[in-house]
């Protein structure tokens, strides 16, 4: 078995749990999804890219759609939990400006795990859509309560708290379209220029 590629595929070392074959199942079902789309996939191109046997995914994953699910999941878990690592001082400007680092510097190292995480949710089944948007709506809960206690505190200037939420959101994941690590702007730099945008969007320019 070869592990898939790291670096714009592979999640890298301790993102995915399992043993070594589900995790080199994983990095490569999503460098296939990115590449062709989670329908034009078949289970072989992900296990043949990894020198397993086309039967080797059923081992690990009851089917495709599965794959696809845990890839979902574990992705936007992982985004979440960089937001929630984000120290809240009481000051709401800075408050925002860390959470906008992390969502984009996330989704920008992460930019071709995060694009199957966006843009292939319509093969999920019912139940498993159901579990990625709850999560989802975390992220929008964590965004809305730091640009709503800034704007009940006077620091931000926001007619419509859900629509400017909705514009930091959108301008903090959209990226991953786009954005290559290979490219003038690391994904660290990323972050601090687009939190500058953010803060600006809701009516609290940089320092």
């Amino acid at each position: 078995m070869t592990s898939a590629p790291h670096g714009e595929g592979a999640a890298g070392p301790g993102f995915w749990d399992g043993s070594a074959s589900r995790v080199a199942l994983l990095d490569s079902a999503v460098l296939c999804f990115a590449r062709t789309g989670f329908h034009a996939t078949t289970t072989r191109d992900i296990t043949a890219a990894v020198g397993l046997s086309p039967g080797a995914l059923y081992v690990h994953f009851p089917s495709k759609e599965a794959v696809l699910f845990e890839i979902a999941r574990t992705g936007h878990r992982r985004a979440l939990d960089a937001l929630r690592a984000q120290p809240d001082d009481g000051d709401s400007r800075a408050h925002l400006r860390r959470l906008v680092v992390a969502l984009v510097t996330w989704h920008a190292r992460h930019h071709t795990l995060a694009r199957v995480c966006q843009y292939e949710l319509a093969a999920l089944e019912p139940e498993h859509l159901a579990t990625v948007l709850e999560l989802r709506q975390e992220f929008t809960d964590v965004m809305r309560a730091a640009v709503e206690r800034g704007a009940r505190a006077g620091v931000f200037d926001v007619p419509d708290v859900n629509r400017a939420v909705r514009a930091v959101m959108s301008l903090g994941i959209d990226l991953v379209r786009w954005y290559r690590l290979d490219g003038a702007d690391p994904p660290a730099t990323m972050g601090e220029v687009y939190a500058d945008l953010a803060l600006r969007m809701v009516g609290a320019p940089g320092d």
